[in-house]
């Protein structure tokens, strides 16, 4: 049978050696399964929380092309993190005659494996969307504490070892200045000409 192979990591906490064990690990699996690989499509970070992946959507556009029989993927989180998504692009594949394989979930068409495929679709969906709700908790505890949330630091400031903010005494001029035309009444075109008069 003739196969393709997809992978993906996203930017959280996950490296590109993500992608090359996976790969492995799929290649192991069609050698033993006596698949045909036909080519890899891997999204170097990319959320699976949507589709907008171009390395996946280039698989659904060979998918018409009747080029593969089956998408082999790591386990289901590399597929998708949105029930949705997830859902709709299999019924696209399945469409052109293409069903998906996982090589650490086996995950069969029986009334149980269909069951057990949709408590993991949506615990991969819970995991992204708990994540992303821990984060902005923790963000926002940050905030109550005047401490750096990541990213550049504002106009003005610089980022002790503790994380808070310090005042960068060659920008605080600048900020000074903004505060002192705005105070004065001035808008952001007079505020932005004045700067630029300062060679700010």
């Amino acid at each position: 049978m003739k196969v393709a192979i997809y992978a993906r990591y996203s930017s959280n906490n996950q490296r590109e050696e993500s992608i090359t064990a996976q790969l492995r690990a799929a290649k192991a699996y069609c050698y033993n399964k006596g698949y045909s690989i036909i080519n890899e499509y891997c999204d170097e970070t990319f959320s699976g929380t949507n589709d907008h992946r171009p390395a996946f959507q280039k698989l659904i556009k060979d998918a018409k092309s009747c080029m593969f029989s089956a998408v082999i993927f790591h386990k289901i989180d590399r597929n998708a993190r949105n029930e949705y998504d997830y859902y709709y692009n299999k019924a696209q594949l399945q469409k052109y005659g293409v069903h998906y394989e996982y090589v650490t979930q086996n995950i069969d068409s029986s009334p149980e494996g269909q069951m057990m495929e949709t408590v993991m679709v949506g615990m991969a969906a819970y995991y992204s969307r708990n994540l992303a709700k821990e984060a902005l908790k923790g963000q926002r505890e940050n905030a109550y504490k005047a401490r750096h949330n990541g990213g550049t630091p504002p106009l003005g400031y610089d980022v002790g070892p503790d994380l808070k903010y310090i005042v960068n005494e060659k920008e605080a001029p600048i900020v000074r200045l903004i505060f002192k035309l705005r105070a004065a009444g001035f808008g952001y075109n007079h505020i932005l000409t004045e700067l630029n008069q300062n060679g700010y």
